[in-house]
């Protein structure tokens, strides 16, 4: 190929790359309805057409006969369409049944709610039937299979293939999004490669030119399973760029405090400890110490499970602080929890002889005007709060620390809200929901971590027992028995009240949302409970949208036992710790993923008396919700149980941050990509180290492919 040619074919790829920013209207058959169909899938531009990949394939290449397929299995047949019956057994209820046949038998196919299918097929037609093979009324059968319509005649030998299914919506086919991504890849997939040459040799991965063309259109499964690995593997490398590009926007030209990490103040915190630390709470402590005293800005993420004892860790970081002579902001996501932190570590500063105060929305006008006048002076070391502490009137003198607590439920603006408070501060982010390493690395790439997973006081344990809505009584029993015994109890609700829709509701899995069945509301509930169910007990009210005063007094009063059972949301989810509550009933707990479930039971057997747990749902057994059920009475290991919920839920619902401007991934599997997470982190690290601006030549196309798909996580920082 001549020199003159090169450039030219070099030119027109440019081009077409350049074209992927292109509305997706200009693409053949996108107009009208389809663009409105894809508008609301999310697909605006070329690229996103490119990067809508299949969510699952039929291999033609293994099409079983009808007499092969086995009962119990998934299986894809390829069949001659002999009758199409559409019944209404019911006024609502309409059903497509679809009998089929090769030369090894018959088998029927049934469609609920689709009546526009009884349209679409029709006698003679050879259709593909993927789905689980059942067998009923003396025919194998398949309910609500796959299916696509091949030919009206019957020569199939054409379809020896892998056929992508694309996600689709309303308005818009299967068939119509595969003409529609050829078309883009025609128009477009001969793209330039944003990866270097050098990354993409080192870690065997295939051009992006040809992942492209192969996730949609491959020659076998392993291709196109290659294909995925490698776009997955762009989109996580982008995002720990991104996370990297936003660390490093905070930071430049910040001037980090180096904290004095042994000292009077660090001593007494330490002597005034009820307990020694634990060999992982050392060591978690001194990487912390570590960070707060070399010359870098610390951004440390501290995982523990429920009762791992975070807190005394953070109490040590503070006492640092008091050594430096600067202040620490410590910002909890509720009330309760904000005044439980200052109620349990206020004495042991006080003993440290560090000043502390605690401001949250429920402090009284005159109080909170006399902390605020002593924060800004510099007078008070250690603020405990809510974001009540984000108020423009709330100044510190010389904020070094900013810890968060839960801190994934916190938008990004309000974590770069107090940061901002004390240019250079040190950043310690706490949780106590389990999070598996590859979702850690993928989504708090930026972040150093310190883990802390053994309990240094076990408790007497806590059983677990699903219970269907029918044997509700058992833990009824379980309720009263507590209260004879001096215990008390938490009763759980997913909804406020009756006129709440649910919808924020941050675990509720996808599926679960169009259950018909009424949910239980805490006020509701709590009237019930006391009306008839408990009559003559003590029943409390504790729900998100009370006031911050209303709060406080209602979990005050649990506390001191003047409550016996407290009828509440996941408000109480986190950090509340009244050793004499021993049982727990949560309502309607399908709708709540694993980690909400498993920091809820935390809450109960955490002193000497152990706890039960009774999750009642009306879930079937094999179903996902039920299987995050069954999975919590069989373990109380929240790591393990967090790994479990990535491989069930998507990132984003683990997390609960769909609400809290947090990124999805559209095509990284983080239970399946671990070694992905792993490379995409280290080579993002050393990019970030050799290049950080991603300013040469080689890096320009990876740095506006990652400011394309994750600009939105650091530009509101850059602005």
């Amino acid at each position: 190929m001549s020199e003159g040619a090169t450039i030219a074919e070099a030119a027109e790829r440019v081009s077409r790359t350049c074209s992927l920013a292109d509305d997706a209207s200009r693409l053949r058959y996108v107009s009208g309805a389809r663009r409105e169909a894809l508008t609301r899938l999310g697909i605006s531009r070329v690229r996103d057409v490119l990067l809508h990949v299949p969510r699952r394939y039929l291999d033609f290449t293994n099409v079983l006969k009808v007499a092969q397929a086995d009962v119990g299995s998934d299986a894809t047949v390829v069949v001659t369409v002999d009758r199409v019956r559409l019944k209404r057994p019911k006024p609502r209820m309409q059903i497509v049944e679809v009998d089929a046949m090769d030369e090894t038998g018959v088998i029927q196919a049934t469609f609920f709610r689709q009546p526009w299918i009884a349209d679409q097929l029709h006698q003679g037609d050879v259709v593909a039937l993927s789905g689980k093979v059942t067998f009923g009324y003396g025919f194998k059968q398949m309910k609500s299979p796959f299916h696509e319509v091949l030919s009206s005649a019957g020569e199939t030998s054409g379809y020896a293939r892998v056929l992508p299914v694309h996600p689709v919506g309303e308005g818009i086919t299967a068939s119509w999004m595969r003409r529609i991504v050829a078309a883009a890849l025609e128009d477009a997939g001969d793209v330039c490669d944003a990866l270097p040459a050098s990354l993409v040799v080192r870690r065997g991965l295939m051009s992006e030119a040809r992942a492209l063309r192969a996730v949609h259109y491959p020659a076998t499964l392993e291709e196109a399973g290659e294909a995925r690995r490698r776009l997955a593997y762009d989109e996580l490398l982008c995002l720990q760029l991104a996370l990297l590009t936003r660390q490093r926007i905070e930071l430049a030209g910040v001037e980090p405090y180096r904290h004095v990490t042994s000292g009077p103040h660090t001593d007494a915190l330490l002597a005034a400890l009820p307990f020694s630390l634990t060999d992982e709470q050392r060591t978690a402590a001194d990487e912390i110490l570590h960070d707060m005293a070399s010359g870098h800005v610390m951004n440390r993420l501290l995982l523990g499970d429920v009762g791992t004892g975070k807190t005394a860790v953070a109490a040590v970081a503070i006492a640092a602080v008091a050594d430096s002579g600067t202040q620490a902001a410590v910002m909890a996501p509720t009330s309760v929890l904000a005044r439980q932190y200052a109620e349990k570590l206020g004495p042991l500063l006080d003993e440290a002889h560090i000043t502390w105060a605690l401001v949250t929305g429920a402090t009284p006008p005159a109080e909170r005007e006399e902390l605020v006048a002593s924060i800004a002076a510099g007078t008070i070391c250690a603020v405990f709060g809510t974001t009540a502490i984000l108020s423009d009137d709330v100044a510190f003198a010389r904020l070094s620390l900013v810890v968060i607590d839960e801190q994934h439920r916190f938008g990004v603006n309000q974590r770069v809200a107090l940061r901002a408070k004390g240019i250079g501060a040190d950043l310690l982010t706490m949780t106590a929901t389990p999070i598996p390493r590859t979702l850690a690395l993928s989504v708090y790439g930026d972040v150093d971590c310190s883990r802390i997973t053994k309990r240094p006081k076990a408790g007497a344990g806590v059983t677990t027992k699903a219970l269907t809505p029918e044997n509700l009584d058992v833990a009824y029993g379980a309720i009263r028995d507590a209260v004879a015994a001096g215990h008390q109890a938490y009763v759980v609700c997913p909804l406020v009240d009756d006129s709440d829709d649910g919808s924020e509701l941050d675990d509720v899995p996808e599926a679960s949302r169009s259950n018909a069945t009424k949910l239980h509301s805490a006020t509701a509930t709590a009237t019930d409970l006391a009306r008839s169910v408990f009559p003559g007990m003590r029943i409390g009210l504790l729900t998100g949208p009370m006031s911050a005063a209303d709060k406080d007094a209602a979990m005050s009063a649990f506390r001191a036992g003047e409550i016996d059972v407290l009828v509440s949301t996941t408000v109480i989810e986190v950090g509340v710790d009244v050793p004499n509550a021993t049982v727990m009933l949560v309502h309607d707990a399908d709708r709540f993923g694993l980690a909400t479930l498993h920091q809820l039971r935390g809450r109960v057997g955490r002193g000497d008396f152990a706890g039960q747990v009774y999750l009642a749902c009306a879930a079937r057994k094999g179903t996902p919700a039920r299987q995050r059920l069954d999975a919590l009475e069989a373990t109380s290991d929240g790591f393990e149980l967090a790994e479990l919920d990535l491989r069930l839920r998507h990132e984003g619902e683990v997390l609960g941050y769909r609400q809290h401007g947090g990124v999805s991934l559209q095509i990284s599997d983080l239970a399946a990509d671990g070694d992905l997470v792993e490379w995409a982190h280290l080579d993002a690290l050393a990019l970030a180290d050799h290049d950080p601006a991603l300013a040469q030549a080689d890096h320009r196309a990876l740095a506006l492919e990652m400011r394309d798909r994750f600009g939105a996580y650091f530009e509101e920082v850059e602005r």
